[in-house]
């Protein structure tokens, strides 16, 4: 990712904080996750793979008193251990807030604040577009959103729920892995679109689920051994409907949500493996995409309960 940097790097460190949203134009404002690194002064122990849907990096970092210089996306975080104290200082106001489990901070994009925190602070963020807000809004047939609202140390337990869970890697696949994030990313803008924006979003209930074509097409896809593109947008690109519906379209018809869908699929392909063949778990975890032998042991676990090896015991 290029860096893009500001015209004057140094006289905007130092300048005083106002209470004002950056007025230069968007190139000039820096990616969350430089500007993250630059006052942070560490690297994070993990970040997801770019999307332009948004990143998810946790971080575990020292005492903080700098100057946080407009970014270009938005920038939700999350605690998910440990206590202290958070302080924003915008131009004459403060805000002060505690780091806790079940809160979330947000910095909407192109703001600016100096930010005071005396000691270690173990935080999950979410750099967020606001393309993907505007797109999340689209496609739930609401107005255009206003800009996010400043949050510091604010309770908001379903956020702080779904960031947290962002960084796990629910299955080591790499296709279920991307659905996960993708649709989580949606849930999160939802969220913060309906309870953390200057204008709250009502969201119209959507019922009916899809066409019986549109379902066996987008079965089929998601049964493809094929290179098929199985992502949502692809899905729901073949309905002719936007991601938003496409997803609750596809519960309302099979009862789950297309990563769960796909989950479940995995899983009945690894025990017609596991029962009919004595190829190695390696390699059952191999022909059905995931990372590691590990990984396929733990998700397939995860769902029924048992390892590979104790189930193909147990039903051969």
């Amino acid at each position: 990712m290029s860096k893009t940097v500001l015209h004057d790097p140094m006289k905007a460190l130092f300048a005083e904080p106002g209470t004002h949203r950056s007025s230069s134009p968007a190139v000039e404002r820096r990616p969350a996750d430089a500007e993250m690194a630059r006052v942070l002064k560490t690297a994070p122990l993990q970040m997801t793979s770019g999307s332009s849907n948004g990143v998810i990096a946790h971080w575990k970092h020292g005492a903080l008193h700098d100057v946080v210089q407009p970014m270009i996306d938005h920038v939700v975080m999350t605690y998910p251990a440990g206590i202290q104290r958070l302080e924003r200082r915008t131009g004459n106001s403060i805000a002060i807030g505690t780091a806790r489990s079940g809160v979330v901070t947000i910095i909407p994009a192109g703001s600016s604040a100096r930010w005071d925190i005396p000691g270690d602070v173990d935080v999950i963020q979410l750099y967020l577009p606001h393309a993907t807000l505007e797109r999340v809004a689209r496609e739930a047939d609401t107005s255009t959103p206003g800009d996010l609202l400043e949050r510091t140390g604010h309770a908001d337990a379903v956020i702080s729920g779904l960031l947290m869970s962002a960084t796990e890697l629910p299955d080591g696949n790499a296709v279920l892995d991307a659905l996960f994030r993708d649709r989580l990313t949606d849930i999160l803008a939802t969220r913060l679109l309906a309870g953390h924006s200057g204008a709250p979003t009502a969201f119209e209930p959507v019922s009916g689920g899809l066409s019986p074509g549109a379902l066996r097409r987008a079965i089929e896809r998601l049964r493809s051994d094929s290179l098929a593109d199985v992502s949502l947008a692809a899905l729901a690109s073949d309905a002719g409907l936007s991601r938003f519906h496409f997803c609750r379209a596809f519960k309302e018809s099979t009862g789950l949500s297309p990563h769960a869908w796909l989950r479940q699929l995995r899983l009945e392909q690894a025990m017609t493996m596991l029962r009919t063949t004595d190829v190695s778990i390696a390699l059952v975890a191999a022909r059905l995409g995931y990372a590691s032998q590990g990984a396929f042991t733990a998700a397939f676990r995860r769902l029924t309960g048992e390892t590979p090896s104790d189930w193909r015991r147990r039903v051969r």
